[in-house]
């Protein structure tokens, strides 16, 4: 798994694959250094992004909710096919990557990394940020999952980025009850990992 510590994208992958038993290496990939872009991983994935998940075959599978889809299947953490709780699962996973992360995520970066951003647009990336909290305060607010009665990939796509919102984003998440309640749960399921130690240095396997 090439991966970034603090990316919340490479940690859901880490987090399926240590809730399925699966044996993986770690090699951490540092953006901030353009190691994404050499020749060899431009190879593994064009795209020059991370997560990319190597197969023991060597064929690399990129984008963190394809990959979610992937291992999920057949597995308790995605609905069965052919219905509306599987296509529930897919729309929450499609508003991650297109009205939740792009606003959460790149706020996050911005700060933890020290990123020049206008006012203008870190007003855009709040008030987008808040608006996606409050599409999955509707749900949250009635029930303890996003899909369902017990937790799937969509909840784990989700709660990578949200549950660093405040603490590193500069989210105020007091007005989101039922986010918290759910952020709170999600921790107690089993096979639960800190992000910071499924993507910590202890786990690369040297060479």
């Amino acid at each position: 798994l090439y991966a970034m510590p603090l990316s919340g994208n490479c940690y859901k992958v880490a987090w399926i694959l240590r809730l399925l038993n699966k044996t993986f290496e770690v090699k951490l990939i540092n953006i901030l250094k353009a190691e994404n872009h050499t020749p060899d991983f431009l190879k593994k994935n064009p795209n020059a992004k991370v997560p990319v998940l190597e197969l023991d075959d060597g064929s690399c599978l990129s984008e963190s909710n394809a990959i979610l889809l992937h291992f999920s299947e057949g597995t308790s953490y995605l609905p069965q096919p052919s219905t509306l709780e599987r296509a529930k699962v897919y729309e929450w996973l499609f508003f991650e990557q297109y009205s939740h992360e792009p606003c959460i995520a790149v706020r996050r970066a911005n700060r933890i990394f020290g990123r020049p951003c206008s006012a203008d647009r870190d007003k855009q990336l709040l008030e987008g940020g808040y608006k996606a909290f409050q599409v999955m305060e509707t749900r949250l607010d009635r029930n303890d999952f996003l899909v369902g009665h017990a937790m799937t990939i969509a909840d784990m796509a989700l709660f990578a980025y949200t549950h660093h919102a405040e603490e590193d984003g500069g989210y105020d998440m007091s007005a989101y009850p039922g986010i918290q309640k759910w952020l709170a749960r999600m921790k107690e399921t089993e096979g639960y990992v800190e992000m910071d130690s499924l993507l910590d240095r202890s786990f690369l396997k040297e060479e």
